[in-house]
């Protein structure tokens, strides 16, 4: 193969990501963005170590666009959170593979850092503190990583629900009721609603 040009960090993510929308994580190797990038798999070693280093260029350039500049401090500090949660949703939601990396490379991505920094600031100007403040932030993020995660690998929409609302209701009563009426919840309303109920319980 012929000598590659100089790659910039973001052209390197930017392959990477490309394998990860189109094959998945268990898609995502050197050889498999050495061959996006039109080069042998050795000529990529000369950018990147391994693919652990390839997953954290991935989540940085997907979560170093999120917005991560607090929402106006007049505003409840609800809303506030709910607008930097949706802008980590829009953006992640447009990547789902990219979701379990953001968990392993949580502590070492800018994207994240800024983004936990910005609720942080929310939570502690409205009297969030301590310990208090550590549960608000991990319950936080653990709901946006987990609805994330079901609303593209298990959404209301799909064949689970279906299934689960004909269950037989001698055996499932409450389940395939439930299931039924779930097959009318977007995924929006799944989404804030599921957040709206969590800060109900952070305010209490």
């Amino acid at each position: 193969m012929p000598r590659p040009r100089s790659l910039t960090p973001d052209q390197l993510a930017s392959a990477a990501l490309t394998v990860l929308d189109r094959d998945g994580l268990a898609g995502l190797s050197m050889r498999a963005v050495a061959k996006e990038l039109r080069m042998s798999t050795m000529g990529l070693y000369r950018y990147v170590a391994d693919r652990e280093e390839l997953e954290r260029l991935v989540v940085e350039f997907v979560l170093g666009a999120v917005g991560t500049e607090p929402p106006p401090s007049d505003a409840p500090w609800e809303e506030r959170i709910e607008a930097l949660v949706r802008r980590l949703r829009d953006t992640v939601s447009a990547h789902p593979a990219v979701v379990p990396l953001t968990v392993t490379h949580r502590h070492r991505s800018r994207g994240v850092l800024r983004w936990s920094e910005a609720v942080l600031t929310v939570l502690a100007e409205t009297g969030f503190d301590g310990t208090r403040r550590v549960i608000a932030l991990r319950a936080l993020l653990s709901y946006v990583i987990g609805a994330i995660q079901l609303e593209h690998l298990g959404p209301l929409a799909g064949e689970g629900t279906v299934a689960i609302s004909a269950l037989p209701p001698a055996e499932f009563p409450r389940l395939a009721e439930t299931a039924h009426h779930a097959q009318d919840v977007g995924a929006e309303q799944e989404f804030f609603g599921g957040l709206a109920a969590l800060l109900r319980g952070l305010r209490r």
